[in-house]
Formats: structure tokens, C-alpha cells, sequence
């Protein structure tokens, strides 16, 4: 344990080594060290940022498919076990095959009247008769 906690002091001695190095090897360089520290720490919370609202989207698109499948489920006019329901961005995705043209309607109407949806993408099909 002491032989790693030495080993830790000593990379981070180093580093630290050649970092002011690097920082006073070029006088001339417009950017001081404090300016290159805060040019990287913008852009990792912008990275952060971007990640927190990637994953926001993720959990509402989980959650607006959740809100659309449970919408179906009440209307007793769907068979929501025919239909699969994928959200991407607030665009929700229906496919699967329903037994009617007012069926297929109906999927779409309701997925619509879901808060959250910015469109639906149709790709119900009716089944053939006979």
C-alpha cells in the first residue's frame, strides 16, 4: 500500500513537473497558463453540458414512450400489443400491423394528443382481410 501511494506522489510529481515545463518553456506564447487552464475548463462543462442534455432527451423520450403506450392501453378501440411504439428526439415511431384503417388512425390520434410528441412517424400497416 505505502509502495502505491509512492508510486501516485511520484506520477503526479511528474506531472506536475511537465506541465510547468511546458508552461515555461515558450515566453513568448500569447496564452498563459491560467488562460490554457480556463480555455479547458469551458470546454469540458461544455461537454458536460452536452452530455446532461443528451441524456435529459434520453429520459424523455423513455418517458414519452412510456406515456404513449400507456395512452393506448386505455383506449379500448387499440390493440397496443401490435404496435411498437420508439421515440427518438420527441418523434415517436409506430409500427407493427392493427386490424383497421380506423385502428391505425386511432394509434396516431392518441400518440399526437401525447404531451412531449413533436410528430409521429406512421409506419402502421393494416392487416389483409380474407
Amino acid at each position: 500500500m505505502h509502495r502505491r501511494h509512492s508510486m501516485t506522489l511520484l506520477a503526479a510529481a511528474l506531472a506536475g513537473i511537465a506541465l510547468f515545463g511546458a508552461g515555461c518553456s515558450d515566453r513568448n506564447a500569447p496564452e498563459t497558463v491560467g488562460q490554457g487552464v480556463d480555455r479547458t475548463t469551458d470546454k469540458m462543462a461544455a461537454t458536460t453540458d452536452q452530455a446532461t442534455v443528451r441524456a435529459s432527451q434520453s429520459i424523455d423520450d423513455g418517458t414519452i414512450t412510456v406515456k404513449v403506450k400507456t395512452a393506448m392501453l386505455s383506449d379500448p378501440a387499440l390493440k397496443p400489443p401490435q404496435i411498437n411504439v420508439q421515440t427518438k428526439d420527441g418523434v415517436v415511431t409506430l409500427v407493427g400491423a392493427v386490424d383497421s384503417q380506423a385502428q391505425k388512425e386511432q394509434a396516431t390520434q392518441v400518440t399526437q394528443n401525447v404531451n412531449g410528441v413533436k410528430s409521429v412517424v406512421d409506419n402502421l400497416t393494416v392487416k389483409a382481410t380474407g
